[in-house]
Parts: C-alpha cells; sequence; structure tokens
C-alpha cells in the first residue's frame, strides 16, 4: 500500500539528484519526486540507487527545505530535521544495498518548496565524487550509566574524519535532542520507567554530518507497574458473542483458572458506526440474564437490575480479582470500516467514547478503551481506508485528551512489516506517545483464505523467518524489530499468541509450504480450528520457526503450543516488551493451558 494520497500530480521523473554514499569503494544517486500534491501538503519520494561495483551496508540522505516547507511525517526512512535541513537514514531493515539495487523511501509535508544541497552520505547528489571530502564515520553505541527515573548518562567512542570532528548529535528515538562538543551527555526530564533509545551521530568542521552509530535502548527505574517497568502485561481478548455457540462464559475465566493470571482483559467488540462509538450486542452485553450457576459469584441476576449480561459479570469478576483491569475494545475486522468516517471528526468521536465506556449503568466495569482499526489508510478485502497516514495518530491524541491520564488507551495494530506493507501506511510512532501500549497482531500472517485455499502451507503465527516462507515481513520478529525502527518504545509492545490454528486439507507434505485442495474442516468456520479442538485432533507433528505445525491424514495446521509460547515469552523478554496478549480466551483448554504458559513464561 502506498502512503499519502491519490492525485499524482508529478511524474516520478520529475526528480532531483540525490547525492552518493561517502564509503571510497562505493558509489550511488538518487532522485526525488513529489508523488501527491493536496494544496495544503504533498507527498514526496526519494530513491536511492547502488551505482557502484561494491555493496552498501547503510544510506544516509540529506538536503534543504526553503523556509516554509517541512516533513511532517515519513516511512521506510528514519526522517529528521534541524532547521531547513532535513536527514534521512535508512531504516535498518532495508539498509543493504547490492551493487545495481534501489530503496525508495516517503514522506508527507507541507510547503511549496523543492529540495536543494542534496547529498547522500556527504558525496554530491549526482554521483560525482569530492576527493577528500568524506563525511564522518559513526561514533561507538553509546553506553548507558547513572540511570535515575528521569535521566541517563551516555558516553560513546569518537567518530574519525579527514577534517576534524566538530561535534556530535544525540538522538533519541530519532530525535535530535542535544548538540555536544564531548563524548558524553546527560539526558533529563524523562519519564519514569519508561524505554528509551539512543544514537549518536557526529558532524566535520566542514558540517557534514555521519551516519548514526548502534542503538542503546535504556529503560528508566520507577513508573510502578505496565510496560516497561518490571510488570509485564498479560492480557486476553474476551469476545462477548463466546456466550452463543461456543457457550463461553466470564466464569470460565475463574474455572480455568485464567482470572488469576492475566493482568488485563480486553472486551470485545464495541461497535464503530456513523462516526461514534456503539454498542456492539446489546443482548450479550448487558441484557442476558445469568443464573446462579453461570454466575461469577454464584448469585443469579433478578429481573430488575439495570445491568446484566457480560458488564455485570465484568464487575463480579473485578470484585474477586481487585488488581484486574477491563478495557473496552471497539471495532475489530469487521467494523473497522466506522474508524475512516470516525477520524473526520476526531474530538466527536473520542466523546462519544467516553460517554459510552464511562456510562454510569457500567463506568465501574471499565478502566479505558482498545481500538482495534486493523487497516488505517490500508486495503483489507474488498475496502480500502483513505483516511491518510496521519489519521491514526490523530484518532489516538483526541482520545487521549479525552480520556485523559487516569484511563488507560491502548491500541491493536497490524503486524505487516513487509516493504510499503500496513506497518508504512500509518504514523503509528507519532501514535504512540498517546498510548499505553500496542497489541501487535502477530498472527494471522498465512491462512486458507480466498486466494490461499491451494497453500503453501504455512504457519499462520511464526516468530521468525524461515527459508521459504511465503511473505517477506511476515513473522513476529520482523514486525517488532519495524515498530522499534520506526520509534515505538519496545515497552509499549505486546507480542500477539492466538489460540487457534489455520490449516489446509489435501495435504500430502508434512512440512510447510506443501500444496492443498482447500480449506480444513473446523468445527464455526472452515481453515480454523480451536486449539482445545487440535490439541486432541491433530496433535503437533513438528516446529518451525518457534511456532508448531501438525500433518494428520490429509489436513495440515499451523498453531501454538504451550511450548511454543514459552519459547515466545522468553524471546519477548529478551526483546524488553511490554508483555503478550491472547486472542481469545475460548480457544484455550478448560483449564487454561496456553494462558499458563504466557503467564510462567513472562514471569523473572
Amino acid at each position: 500500500m502506498t502512503a499519502g494520497l491519490t492525485a499524482l500530480l508529478l511524474p516520478l521523473a520529475a526528480a532531483v539528484g540525490l547525492a552518493a554514499p561517502a564509503e571510497a569503494a562505493t558509489s550511488a544517486t538518487a532522485s526525488y519526486a513529489k508523488t501527491s500534491d493536496w494544496g495544503n501538503g504533498f507527498e514526496g519520494k526519494w530513491t536511492v540507487k547502488n551505482t557502484g561495483t561494491t555493496t552498501l551496508s547503510s544510506w544516509k540522505v540529506e538536503w534543504d527545505f526553503p523556509a516554509g516547507t517541512t516533513v511532517t511525517s515519513s516511512w521506510d526512512a528514519v526522517v529528521t530535521g534541524s532547521d531547513n535541513h532535513w536527514t534521512a537514514k535508512d531504516s535498518g531493515w532495508n539498509a543493504i544495498l547490492a551493487p545495481g539495487a534501489s530503496v525508495s523511501f516517503g514522506f508527507n509535508g507541507t510547503g511549496t518548496g523543492a529540495p536543494s544541497g542534496c547529498k547522500v552520505n556527504g558525496a554530491p547528489c549526482d554521483g560525482s565524487t569530492q576527493p577528500g571530502d568524506a563525511a564522518p564515520s559513526a561514533p561507538g553505541t553509546p553506553d548507558a550509566t547513572d540511570i535515575t527515573d528521569t535521566s541517563v548518562k551516555l558516553t560513546w567512542s569518537a567518530a574519525t574524519d579527514d577534517h576534524g570532528i566538530k561535534d556530535y548529535e544525540v538522538l533519541r528515538g530519532g530525535a535530535k535532542v542535544a548538540t555536544v562538543t564531548g563524548l558524553t551527555y546527560s539526558d533529563t526530564g524523562l519519564t519514569a520507567g519508561t524505554d528509551y533509545s539512543y544514537t549518536v551521530r557526529a558532524r566535520d568542521t566542514a558540517d557534514q554530518t555521519g551516519p548514526a552509530g548502534g542503538a542503546r535502548t535504556v529503560r528508566t527505574t520507577g513508573g510502578g507497574s505496565g510496560p516497561g517497568t518490571g510488570t509485564a502485561v498479560k492480557l486476553g481478548y474476551f469476545a462477548g458473542w463466546g456466550v452463543y455457540g461456543r457457550n463461553y462464559h466470564v466464569k470460565n475465566l475463574v474455572t480455568s483458572g485464567s482470572a488469576a493470571k492475566i493482568t488485563h482483559i480486553n472486551y470485545a467488540f464495541g461497535n464503530v458506526k456513523e462516526g461514534k462509538c456503539a454498542i456492539g450486542d446489546p443482548w450479550a452485553d448487558y441484557q442476558k440474564t445469568y443464573d446462579a450457576d453461570q454466575s461469577v459469584d454464584g448469585v443469579a441476576d433478578t429481573s430488575d437490575q439495570p445491568v446484566q449480561g457480560n458488564f455485570n459479570q465484568l464487575r463480579k469478576l473485578k470484585k474477586a480479582y481487585p488488581d484486574l483491569k477491563v478495557l473496552w475494545s471497539f471495532g475489530g475486522w469487521t467494523w473497522s470500516r466506522g474508524f475512516g468516517e470516525a477520524v473526520q471528526n476526531p474530538a466527536a468521536f473520542a466523546k462519544s467514547c467516553h460517554d459510552l465506556v464511562e456510562d454510569p449503568r457500567w463506568a465501574d466495569v471499565f478502566d479505558g478503551i482498545d481500538l482495534d482499526w486493523e487497516y488505517p489508510n490500508a486495503c483489507a478485502d474488498d475496502y480500502c481506508d483513505t483516511s491518510g497516514p496521519a489519521a491514526f495518530k490523530t484518532m489516538m491524541q483526541a482520545v487521549r485528551s479525552e480520556f485523559g491520564t487516569g484511563s488507560l488507551v491502548t491500541a491493536a495494530v497490524t503486524a505487516d512489516a513487509s516493504a510499503d506493507g500496513k506497518m508504512d501506511s500509518s504514523d503509528y510512532a507519532g501514535a504512540a506517545p498517546y498510548a499505553d501500549w500496542f497489541n501487535v497482531m502477530t498472527y494471522d500472517f498465512f491462512g486458507s483464505w480466498a486466494g490461499k485455499e491451494k497453500g503453501p502451507t504455512a504457519p499462520h503465527s511464526p516468530l521468525t523467518a524461515y527459508e521459504g516462507i511465503p511473505q517477506d515481513g511476515f513473522d513476529s520478529a520482523a514486525a517488532i524489530a519495524k515498530y522499534k525502527t520506526k520509534g515505538v518504545p519496545a515497552g509499549k509492545l505486546l507480542l500477539g499468541i492466538g489460540s487457534y490454528g489455520r490449516g489446509w486439507t489435501g495435504v500430502t507434505q508434512s512440512a510447510p509450504g506443501g500444496s492443498a485442495t482447500g480449506a480444513a474442516e473446523g468445527t464455526f468456520q472452515k481453515g480454523i480450528e480451536d486449539y482445545k479442538v487440535l490439541k486432541g485432533s491433530c496433535p503437533s507433528t513438528g516446529t518451525v520457526a518457534g511456532t508448531a505445525y501438525a500433518h494428520c491424514g490429509t489436513d495440515w495446521w499451523g498453531y501454538d503450543t504451550p511450548a511454543t509460547i514459552t519459547s515466545k515469552m522468553t524471546w519477548a523478554k529478551d526483546q524488553s516488551l511490554g508483555g503478550a496478549f491472547f486472542w481469545e480466551f475460548s480457544g484455550d483448554t478448560t483449564d487454561g493451558e496456553l494462558l499458563a504458559a504466557i503467564d510462567s513464561g513472562l514471569k523473572d
């Protein structure tokens, strides 16, 4: 998907030359094009090409805009600005360029000016050379010491340059926070219990800026409980419709032992309708009458209760587990289409959500809101959202402003880390400051849905890439890495776990990558089945990329088991993530063994 608007006013060939790398045995060119213009803003695109004979390991583009022209957001590069000077550095995952290869990144901006003074790694835009005009080398990765609730001291090794080093720029989350002449800097005014990422780059006496060195992630001390503070979030989605065919109720969280192992519940889903938050299913939400056997506390509902249903059962659950927090999730795959209208007036949308969540009938049930806009400014099925790359950030900002700091505000976000995929379509890093955390949906990468019924077979929730994976960027590690690169703190990312498998039938090959004749049969839907069923009907026969698969008869399923979840939780801790979340409770066994694996795996 292409970020930005669709009115193409200038062809890609309307280009300005870009600079060549400052590596002695390499050369490069680049070009700029304004790809869209919508009056008060525009979309620009840079394309860097390796015209040399050796591989580039990194690239950095610099240019100047005239006063009044600025960059407002970007994708596929880390873009920073100082006065009218702009710098774009590779995002890590797209740093390497083989001879003849090219890479593009884009940005949105305001103003009417064109770029000038272009450089790549300090050399001229057109690929010509300037002997003795190399940019500085990268400084060392900073060390972090004297870490407190609000400050950290950084120290790094010097860069080298043929002109001599003038000063160093310290970047936090890709944005410059200081310029110093020495090899140390103390950053203050930070937030307790928060993850920060620091890099340092050098500038020489010819005012050439070199590439940034390695990144150092720092977590400030203190901050109480929550992501990035040492207390992992263990969250599960409770699907309101489970009270129907699945016969799954809030009380099952108690009898399975799951209620004692989780920190948060997301109740799914509220609707997004006519630009507002709305009730999803009144009967399941607050009208269904529970008898004593089904009720959390063993007390039956009465006919004169103002609130019955799942809301009242959640109220009783919170009374039994006082530390448990409950959020109301709005949207989901089907109802995400309503967000496009909602963000046309984000303040009104946010107020409607606050009014509904804080309705006096159930205000004590909910501790915040979760927004499941699953494809902002991107396409899904036969629908494409055209809200623009800034819409998600705008929505999160409005909701945080309305709910304030006393409520939780979270969001479920895409795990599509492919080039120009859903993650590149919206400003997730810009939205992160307004969210307590993001639920990264690291599942459903692959499955036997329309167009994929004949395979290739692949696990739907791979932790890492593997040889033969059907799509680059469709794995959990790639998703988390890309969010970090974009500037989302690790402590605000939760790893997603599915309580189900996705499968095919007519499969003869046991290992992933086989062909099929269609979707395997499932209890409620073809191609999908709960773990509690698959555990007995089609036990795991192998593992790949940190998850399990099973070949039984001619059926092939990919799903997580307690063992693979335990390994994923170890990985999540190694990545300093805020925790994990689980979709959804009814797919687990009656004794909650998948949730138990999340709980035990996240403990220190």
